[in-house]
Order: structure tokens, then C-alpha cells, then sequence
């Protein structure tokens, strides 16, 4: 159901309000909240997130590649408004803080934690425009959205407790690697609890009994939406909490909200949504949680940020973790998730490895005295840089031969075109050639981009 209150009211309503005495403007706010908050849809929510984004977006993070340094000076600014509780849950291996970030009065619990592995930050940058958004100092920066986004601020942080460690993996974030600094996935240590990491996430979710809990994690870029050449973007799983895969109540409401979360970024990303592999690992933390969580009726969401063409920083990916984020805490304090379909969260397509960075279709190939034809996939593979914050790139033949069930991000069709190279053409070798017609250049692939 769509809100009764279309946006162009939220203007009329900003205007009236200063005209009204106080007793009817707060009778006015309450009927203005129960009938726009309850009832928006996620898609309606969506939008006005998406569209206001930038108002919330933390300006000093523009690059994904950030240490905890970093996270520091956000906390230090934090802890000057009043809105947040901010401590040090803990140290990592190498004495770095770990903080634990709290707003909100409600009786509903919610835990978030984000770069568990220390090179996944994409969900971090999202969490600094959130505090933002709860922040509600820049709602005048959107005036069309302000009352709406301010009524919709005030119920989360009075129906809900968020409970926020938005880099659970520092040493690892210092290092751009996915482990802890004892070389450990933590995503592995929820069983053996060797990490004080590990230790701390299953304290705070044993102890908070969170409602909610929201695993915020990117993943390989080139995942495909299915068998398919759509980059999965976003990928959502309500974690299995045994090898049979069953569907308890608190995983039956994940799988809701996420349907939720999905319809408020679809249109943004049509056909790019994807579902996270179900099978059950009984050392992960995602799973563990949704185990434990059946004792308290706590449910467990896993996000996980892949790729996008044209957004090698993540950019518009963080917007969209911002937007299903605050859109997954709008269904659970109004309760909306429980008239989601179950058969929407199916219907998502599961994560396939579809899609290269660049293939080359039917290129006439020559090694040594032997003329033949094949198609070449090619990938380039990020190299952190250290101690910058950006990345160099090579690139490489991945495959030789009949790719018709792949996809490309970028694609050449070369049919009746030849390789001109200096080096033969070869498994792992660089991606640097020329595809000419007739004797003409047609195509330069310098490490693995098109050129011309």
C-alpha cells in the first residue's frame, strides 16, 4: 500500500505547520505520522532516501580504501552530539579500538557490524552517512523531504536501540586483507573464538539479544545475479542455521525484510539483485547467530556489496546499502515485513560466477605456425597500494576458448578480426594486445581495457 500522503503534501505541511498552535500541531504531527510512516511503501521510502542521499553522505570518506585512523576522527565528532553513546567494546590483536556506537531509546534491538573483514568497507561508509541521517542536522538541506524524514528519524530512534560496530576488524582494515592480524577469517572463528574480534561480536549478540541483527560484508565483484551477465550489486541471504536449510520463524522475518529491501532498490538496479548461497558453514557468524538467535525469536541479515560498472570506489553501491538499510528499519518498527511474500526472497537469483571483466568472442588467434579461433576472457585483479588509499590494477587472460555461456562486462565481438600481439597468446598472460581488420587496428586492449 502506497501512502496516503503524497510528497507535495510534506511541503504544504512544512508551511501550515508554523501557522498552527501547539496543541493542533501536535495533534496535526501525530495523524501526519501514523498515516505517512505506517503506510509508505518500501519503494516510495526508497526513492526519498535515494534522491536525498547526498544531504547525508559523509563528505570525508570518498574512497573505500580508508584505515582506522579514519574511523577515529568520525568517532571523535560522534561523541560530541548528544544523540550518540559511544565506547570501546574492545581492543583488536594489535591494540586498536573497536567501538561500539548506540542511539535510540526503543524497545527493539538492532546490531549492525561492518568490515569483520578488514578489506569489505563499502557497509562502513554507508553507516557514517546513516549516523548522519540520525544526526537529523542537514534535513534543511532537502526541504521537499525534511518533515517526512523527519518524522520517519524520530520514530526509528524512538521504537528502536541500534547497536553499531561499523569496523569489527581494524587490524585488518589497516592491512586491506580480510583477515584479523592473527591470520584468521573471523567469519570462521564463531565456533573456536580465537580472535578477540570473534569474541566480542558473540558477547554482544549473546548479551543485547538483538531482535535484529544486520552482517554488512562485500564480495567479489564479478558475481553475476544468476546465471546471467547482470553484476550482482547487492546480494541478501537470511542465513540457514542448519545443514537442512529450515525455516524458522526469526529466519521466515529476515527472509521478509529483506523482500522489503529489495523492492526499495530493484528499480535502481533492475535485475541486479542477488541471493547469497544458503549453504550452511557452522563456523560462520551469520549462521551461529540466526542458531542462537532462536531462543529469543532474533533474527539474522546478511548484505553483501558486489560490483557495478563505473563505480570502482563503491560509490553509489554505499548509497544503496544506505537506502536498504534505513528501508529494512522502516518494515520492522511499523511491522510492514510481515506482508511480505516469502516466494519474493525465493525468486531472487542465487550468485553465479557469470561474468568476466572483458571478453573478446571469436578472435582469430595465431601460435607459432597454427591459425585458429577462440574467444579470450580477461580479468584485472586490484593490487593495494601501501599506505595510499588507492589501488593499481593488472590484467590477464583467464581463459581461452568457447565462452558462449559467459558474460562479459565489456564485450568485443572480433569475428573476422585477428590478435596482434608481440607475445603469444596465452593462459595468464597480460592483457595487452591489438584486434585488427584487413590489417587495420580496429580495437587496442591495454591492461585489459578497451582503448579505442
Amino acid at each position: 500500500m502506497k501512502a496516503n500522503v503524497p510528497p507535495q503534501a510534506l511541503v504544504c505541511f512544512s508551511e501550515y505547520n508554523h501557522s498552527l498552535k501547539p496543541v493542533v500541531q501536535f495533534i496535526f504531527i501525530v495523524l501526519f505520522s501514523m498515516t505517512s510512516l505506517s503506510n509508505i511503501h518500501a519503494q516510495d521510502l526508497g526513492k526519498i532516501l535515494h534522491d536525498s542521499h547526498d544531504v547525508f553522505k559523509e563528505k570525508t570518506i570518498t574512497k573505500r580504501r580508508f584505515g582506522h585512523q579514519t574511523l577515529v576522527n568520525r568517532i571523535e565528532v560522534l561523541k560530541q552530539h548528544k544523540l550518540f553513546d559511544v565506547s570501546v567494546a574492545t581492543k583488536s590483536t594489535e591494540g586498536r579500538d573497536i567501538y561500539l556506537v548506540k542511539c535510540g531509546t526503543g524497545k527493539i534491538k538492532v546490531l549492525l557490524w561492518s568490515q569483520m573483514h578488514g578489506d569489505e568497507p563499502t557497509a562502513t561508509m554507508a553507516l557514517m552517512d546513516i549516523f548522519n541521517f540520525l544526526t537529523g542536522e542537514h534535513f534543511q538541506k532537502t526541504p521537499e523531504n525534511a518533515p517526512f524524514l523527519s518524522l520517519f528519524r524520530e520514530d526509528l530512534l524512538r521504537k528502536c536501540t541500534f547497536y553499531v560496530v561499523p569496523m569489527l576488524n581494524p587490524d585488518g582494515a589497516e592491512a586491506w586483507t580480510r583477515y584479523t592480524a592473527l591470520g584468521i577469517d573471523m567469519n570462521r572463528d564463531a565456533l573456536a573464538l580465537q580472535t578477540p574480534e570473534g569474541r566480542l561480536l558473540k558477547q554482544l549478540v549473546l548479551d543485547l539479544k538483538p531482535d535484529f541483527s544486520f552482517n554488512l560484508h562485500d564480495k567479489n565483484r564479478l558475481y553475476s545475479a544468476g546465471q546471467s551477465g547482470n553484476l550482482s550489486t547487492i546480494s541478501f541471504l537470511a542465513t540457514a542455521f542448519n545443514q537442512q536449510e529450515e525455516v524458522s520463524s526469526n529466519r521466515k522475518k529476515a527472509m521478509q525484510v529483506i523482500v522489503g529491501m529489495n523492492q526499495a532498490i530493484q528499480s535502481y538496479i533492475p535485475n541486479s539483485v542477488g541471493r547469497w548461497s544458503s549453504e550452511h558453514e557452522p563456523r560462520a557468524f551469520g549462521d551461529n547467530i540466526q542458531l542462537w538467535g532462536r531462543e529469543w525469536d532474533g533474527s539474522l541479515i546478511l548484505i553483501e556489496s558486489g560490483g557495478r560498472k563505473n563505480d570502482p570506489e563503491k560509490q553509489y553501491i554505499r548509497k544503496l546499502n544506505f537506502v536498504a538499510l534505513l528501508t529494512g528499519f522502516q518494515s520492522i518498527i511499523n511491522k510492514s515485513y510481515k506482508k511480505n511474500n516469502l516466494k519474493e526472497y525465493q525468486a531472487l537469483p542465487e550468485n553465479s560466477r557469470a561474468i568476466f571483466d572483458l571478453i573478446i568472442r571469436k578472435a582469430t588467434i595465431r601460435k607459432g605456425t597454427i591459425t585458429y579461433q577462440a574467444d579470450l576472457a580477461i580479468n584485472r585483479t586490484e593490487r593495494p597500494v601501501k599506505g595510499k588509499d588507492y589501488f593499481t590494477t593488472s590484467a590477464a587472460i583467464e581463459e581461452i576458448g568457447d565462452m558462449s555461456v559467459f558474460f562479459g562486462t565489456d564485450e568485443i565481438d572480433a569475428s573476422n578480426m585477428e590478435i596482434i600481439t608481440e607475445n603469444e597468446i596465452a593462459l595468464g598472460s597480460k592483457a595487452d594486445f591489438q584486434i585488427a581488420k584487413d590489417g587495420k587496428v580496429v580495437y587496442t586492449v591495454k591492461n585489459g581495457v578497451i582503448q579505442n
